[in-house]
């Protein structure tokens, strides 16, 4: 099922233009064009996220996220033309999860976007969980999904590819994840990394242009995650 945006949102460009991408990146969207209507079509259909616009008329964004937050854990990202450090800092005390100003590129929002929800869903998980574009890795039940389908991943695989997209971003040398995924006392050769990183590959070859398994040459891998 498509998750849920609710733009909050005075401009009507700005909110036309959002729903768009959003649309076009497969989410459902609905939008209300001030703080009072926000607040209502929130409680009447909880959404996944919350774009969330600060100046806004009849309850303003700050109003709005308290609110929210008395009673919800749903993800916010606060929208503003301000830039001023204090705006940040109150949007981010009252339970904003990210701040984005504008003018803003929609590739930006679609990443913080992802990276939002990325992290809610490995929070609500315990973090066993791992969720980005086109891919989830559920260390509970041993499974990789990729694309929508379920793929035969040995365990070793799947733990290698889970202990880099843990720490997305994050370079591992070989003798590194030797040492945190196979353990200290094992005493197989470097290339045993090479091997299963060639088979992950293999498994999720042009998936998504949003993350990589990527080689750091003379360094070691990296699950690499573009945007924020």
């Amino acid at each position: 099922m498509a998750q849920r945006v609710l733009i909050v949102e005075d401009d009507g460009n700005i909110a036309q233009l959002l729903r768009l991408y959003l649309e076009k990146d497969g989410f459902t969207v609905e939008a209300a064009p001030d703080g009072g209507a926000g607040l209502l079509a929130f409680r009447q259909n909880p959404p996944d996220l919350v774009l969330l616009d600060i100046m806004l008329p009849v309850m303003d964004g700050w109003a709005v996220c308290r609110e929210i937050r008395a009673t919800h854990k749903t993800p916010v990202i606060m929208l503003t033309a301000k830039g001023e450090v204090v705006d940040k800092v109150s949007g981010l005390e009252m339970g904003a999860d990210d701040y984005i100003v504008k003018p803003f590129d929609m590739k930006e929002v679609l990443a913080r976007i992802h990276a939002v929800l990325r992290r809610y869903a490995n929070e609500a998980t315990g973090g066993k969980r791992l969720f980005f574009d086109k891919l989830s890795i559920d260390m509970e039940a041993y499974t990789l999904t990729v694309d929508g389908r379920t793929v035969d991943t040995p365990p070793k695989e799947l733990e290698l590819l889970f202990h880099l997209a843990s720490s997305a971003n994050r370079v591992f040398t070989r003798n590194q994840l030797l040492d945190e995924v196979w353990g200290f006392d094992y005493f197989g050769d470097s290339r045993t990394v090479d091997v299963h990183v060639k088979r992950l590959r293999e498994k999720l070859e042009a998936v998504s242009e949003t993350w990589t398994l990527k080689t750091v040459w003379g360094v070691g891998y990296k699950f690499e995650v573009k945007g924020p």
